[in-house]
């Protein structure tokens, strides 16, 4: 394992979800006092260079969590750097779990909201924003806060591969 951790958020573009996870979860870290390293990326390259998405900022800065950063496509250096892979939704978990199983790579890769205190189903995602209004990004600030909370609280036993909801 990495010194500190390395965590990877994962969604489609990254310019949404992931920025915002790696930020919630910087965010949760620095609170909690505990060091990790946050990286994101998107399994699409349509966005690569690009800063988060405007509205995905504002909903952030609406409730004081800055969302920076600038698009990346993941692929598997990334996966292999990481301690654990976090993604976004199901599609974003097979595309990883398909580089990993063509690179050999063990890296744990499991769903964000697996560690969401506000459900119980641990295939829960987070639901992409960009094609809807402003409250999915609201939404969506406030379910990574959440969950990046509950991660960072159990991060030891995660990493040590408790994987439980």
């Amino acid at each position: 394992m990495s010194s500190p951790p390395v965590l990877l958020t994962v969604c489609l573009g990254n310019i949404c979800r992931s920025p915002t996870a790696a930020a919630a979860l910087e965010e949760a870290a620095q609170a909690a006092g505990v060091a990790i390293e946050v990286r994101s990326a998107g399994t699409g390259g349509y966005h690569v260079g690009a800063p988060p998405d405007d509205r995905m900022r504002a909903a952030g800065d609406d409730v004081g969590l800055r969302i920076d950063g600038a698009a990346a496509q993941v692929d598997a250096d990334a996966i292999a750097r990481a301690d654990l892979v976090l993604a976004m939704d199901r599609s974003n978990l097979r595309h990883l779990q398909a580089i990993a199983a063509d690179h050999g790579l063990d890296t744990p890769l499991v769903l964000f909201r697996r560690f969401d205190p506000a459900t119980e189903d641990p295939d829960a995602e987070v639901p992409d924003p960009y094609y809807g209004g402003p409250q999915g990004f609201t939404e969506v600030v406030a379910m990574c806060r959440r969950t990046a909370g509950a991660l960072i609280d159990r991060l030891d036993d995660v990493l040590a591969g408790d994987l439980s909801a």
